[in-house]
């Protein structure tokens, strides 16, 4: 099994920063990739950004490009999600995952995670 404990929310005005922090723990060498996902009141869980752990290659939504960075640090198990100029609709719960799936891509849907956080919340006032 793996734990994945997420933290760094909050609320926050448009234009800030915030970093969030998803730690990783039990069985570790079996993820491959490491993604956030959010969820807005009302909206379906929708993707973020990930990362593979052994090339730290990523990808990201379109909505984020730009402002959000995705990064892993090996010896501390730990994810980070950087978001800069952050926006209202930003707003959400967002959820670290955990992925099992082999290969040389970056999973992105939901289906190819295995393993997911309790989410933190993220505000963004206007």
């Amino acid at each position: 099994q793996v734990q994945l404990v997420e933290s760094g929310g909050g609320l926050v005005q448009a234009g800030a920063s915030l970093r969030l922090s998803c730690l990783v723990s039990g069985r570790t060498f079996s993820t491959s990739g490491m993604g956030w996902f959010r969820q807005a009141p009302g909206k379906d869980r929708e993707f973020v950004a990930a990362i593979r752990w052994s090339t730290s290659s990523t990808l990201y939504a379109d909505s984020v490009k730009g402002r959000f960075t995705i990064s892993r640090e090996i010896a501390k198990n730990t994810v980070y999600l950087q978001m800069n100029s952050l926006k209202p609709e930003d707003t959400a719960v967002y959820y670290c995952a955990a992925s099992k799936t082999a290969g040389g891509g970056i999973p992105r849907y939901r289906y190819e995670y295995d393993y997911w956080g309790q989410g933190t919340q993220v505000t963004v006032s206007s």
